[in-house]
């Protein structure tokens, strides 16, 4: 598909009435982010699916976009806080993140659910079958309203860890029944991770999914943020995301059969 190139300068200028904000002729649009395969990483081609849509639509505006990687919670503060950073992604539209950052367009979707031992059997249909389960989660992950409220008001039994691999490995040390994940994510870390692979095989993903998620940028909430969120989104609107999605995740399924 062939994108037409939008003059970043004349959105920025019409955006604040003809103020400059950027002093470089190609400013660089710095996020924050974390390592989680297959969306976003620093070891990854393009640095993942959704890292290489931000790279699309930044370029179309004339902007660089570059990605910083630590863990999540630091990737949150850094992206809302630190005047370095435009902002970071990939964020989950949360109603109330709306209070805190202006949110891109869609860069793709994260279908959330659960992986457990298929020595283990596991199924559920409604939140309250979980009651009673010991349930991994990752450490400040959004995994549906519903679904969190039960997690703060302590109706669920969950146990944080700081990233999804060493989910799966609590789960294969038998310290949870249960993780939540990415579906994908998932896909991909059996596939790549070396420390899974002599027991990858114990893993199933069950198919009753707990959330799906748009995905996007939170752009910080002030004057400059604004201006680039407008500018990229214009951009964004001219890329096909769900067939760049749809392609990769075909690709990735095929790699692992």
């Amino acid at each position: 598909m062939k994108i037409r190139c939008i003059p970043v300068t004349a959105i920025l200028m019409y955006a604040f009435g003809m103020s400059p904000i950027f002093a470089a002729d190609n400013p660089v649009m710095r996020l924050a982010s974390l390592e989680w395969a297959p969306y976003v990483g620093s070891r990854l081609h393009q640095e993942g699916l959704t890292a290489g849509i931000v790279k699309v639509a930044a370029r179309q505006i004339g902007m660089d976009a570059k990605i910083s990687y630590s863990p999540w919670s630091r990737t949150v503060y850094a992206g809302l806080n630190d005047p370095n950073y435009a902002g970071y992604f990939p964020a989950f539209y949360l109603k109330e993140r709306e209070k805190t950052c202006y949110f891109s367009g869609v860069l793709g979707h994260s279908v959330v659910g659960f992986a457990h031992l298929k020595e283990r059997p596991f199924q559920w249909t409604k939140l309250n079958d979980l009651r009673g389960i010991k349930i991994g989660i990752v450490q400040d992950y959004a995994n549906g309203e519903e679904f969190d409220a039960m997690v703060k008001q302590r109706v669920l039994d969950t146990d944080a860890a700081p990233s999804d691999v060493s989910n799966l490995r609590k789960l294969l040390a038998h310290r949870v029944d249960v993780i939540v994940i990415d579906k994908y994510v998932l896909h991909q870390l059996l596939a790549s991770e070396p420390s899974l692979q002599a027991d990858k095989n114990r893993i199933e993903y069950y198919p009753h999914e707990l959330a799906k998620f748009s995905m996007h940028i939170c752009f910080q909430r002030n004057e400059r943020g604004l201006a680039i969120q407008k500018a990229f989104n214009l951009a964004l609107n001219k890329i096909d995301t769900q067939k760049l999605e749809d392609s990769y995740f075909q690709q990735l399924d095929a790699a692992q059969k």
